[in-house]
């Protein structure tokens, strides 16, 4: 019971089974918590986001044991990156679908020092290079969108 309980809650509630791509199916879930339950409450958002991040480092170091070290399938530590990167995002479709294309693409890019922390223990390797690409997100979502806010007049001509 307990196994399976740590690859539900590992998997993302099982959608880091999806193929193509499990950890943009992955990232989904948490996208959708956060726009349509959350709704861009901050002191809501920053409690699920910790909670999510303890989580994640418990859950995917459990569930490495099962389903193989830092696996596809688990899909938690996306959430947690994802909540992160939303952290301070104005509520809105447009800022929201910017962070989380940007998760996804520096999800993928792994840049330093997220690369070196896949290399962390267990649960903390596969989680916090997450939270590294949600950070990274995050800053790159508050620039596009002061950049939008400021300049956005000159690319509506």
């Amino acid at each position: 019971m307990k196994n399976q309980l740590v690859k539900f809650i590992a998997t993302g509630l099982c959608s880091g089974y999806l193929k193509p791509w499990p950890g943009t199916w992955g990232t989904i879930p948490a996208w959708l918590i956060a726009f349509f339950l959350v709704k861009g409450n901050l002191f809501i958002l920053l409690a699920v986001t910790v909670a999510t991040l303890f989580i994640s480092i418990w859950s995917s170091g459990a569930a490495e044991d099962m389903l193989g070290h830092d696996s596809r399938k688990i899909v938690i530590d996306e959430w947690a990156g994802m909540f992160v990167a939303l952290l301070f995002v104005e509520y809105s479709r447009e800022g929201y679908l910017i962070a989380f294309f940007a998760f996804r693409a520096f999800d993928v890019i792994k840049l330093p020092p997220a690369s070196q922390f896949e290399k962390l223990p267990r649960g903390w390797g596969v989680t916090m290079d997450d939270i590294a690409a949600g950070v990274y997100a995050n800053i790159f979502t508050h620039a596009v969108l002061w950049a939008i806010a400021n300049y956005g007049e000159l690319w509506a001509n």
